[in-house]
C-alpha cells in the first residue's frame, strides 16, 4: 500500500526537489479508451478498433495522449495532498512529451519532483516534474510540467 503524503501550505517551501510515488499501478483497458473516445470525439483507429489497430504500426490498439495524461490527477492525488486548504485548482502544463505509446490493457504509475513553489494571491503555485510510467517499459509514458494551484 502507497502511504499519502499529506503536508500544510507552509511546509511546501521546505520540500522543493523531493521525489514521490511511484502510486500504484492503474489499468488502462480498452473500455477505458472507448469511453475517452465518446467523451472527446476522437475515435481514431489506432485507438478504438482492435483488429485494424494489431495490423498496424503499434500492434495494439493504443490510449490517447490526453487519456493517459488526465491520469496524472488520480494518481496524483493517490500521493500527495496539502492539507488546511480550501480550493485545489489544475493550472495546466508547461511541458508535456508523450514518450511512449500506451497499448490497451497496459498499466501505468506515477513518480513526481516537487520542482518550486512560488507564492500567488491567496496560495502557492506548485510546479511538478512529473513521470508516468509505463510497466515493462524502460522508457516513460509522459513526461511533463505540471502546475498545481492551492488557495486558502
Amino acid at each position: 500500500m502507497i502511504q499519502k503524503t499529506t503536508v500544510a501550505l507552509a511546509d511546501l517551501p521546505a520540500m522543493i526537489g523531493e521525489e514521490f510515488g511511484p502510486s500504484e499501478w492503474m489499468s488502462v483497458p480498452q473500455d477505458r479508451i472507448d469511453l475517452f473516445a465518446d467523451a472527446t470525439d476522437d475515435h481514431q483507429w489506432i485507438h478504438v478498433d482492435p483488429e485494424r489497430a494489431a495490423a498496424g504500426p503499434f500492434g495494439a490498439p493504443i490510449a490517447h495522449g490526453f487519456l493517459v495524461l488526465s491520469l496524472l490527477i488520480p494518481l496524483w492525488t493517490s500521493l500527495f495532498d496539502v492539507d488546511g486548504v480550501t480550493t485545489k485548482v489544475n493550472y495546466g502544463l508547461n511541458r508535456v512529451r508523450f514518450v511512449s505509446p500506451v497499448a490497451a490493457g497496459s498499466r501505468v504509475r506515477l513518480s513526481f519532483v516537487l520542482a518550486d513553489v512560488e507564492e500567488v494571491k491567496g496560495g502557492a503555485q506548485l510546479t511538478l516534474a512529473m513521470t508516468i510510467e509505463l510497466e515493462g517499459s524502460e522508457r516513460p509514458a509522459v513526461a511533463a510540467e505540471f502546475l498545481a494551484r492551492f488557495y486558502v
